[in-house]
């Protein structure tokens, strides 16, 4: 099936599933929901630490998922 196609449907706006980011950005908001920072300053320090010690594994994981849930949209 050429990839034309994927691009010329009509996909949710909500679609975390397809989004490998937005499932990242949710773990952004997580961990900065449970540090509640005070300040821009934490909030700063709080998305930083995040990306610091965002294993690799997660962000592959995250990759792999999307593939799956193409396959079996596709």
């Amino acid at each position: 099936m050429p990839l034309k196609w994927m691009f010329q449907q009509v996909w949710p706006a909500q679609s975390l599933d397809l989004n490998p980011m937005e499932n990242l950005w949710a773990d952004i908001k997580n961990s900065v929901h449970e540090a509640k920072p005070r300040s821009t300053e934490e909030l700063w320090n709080v998305v930083q630490l995040y990306w610091a010690a965002e294993p690799a594994d997660r962000c592959k994981a995250v990759i792999e998922t999307v593939v799956m849930q193409l396959n079996i949209i596709l």
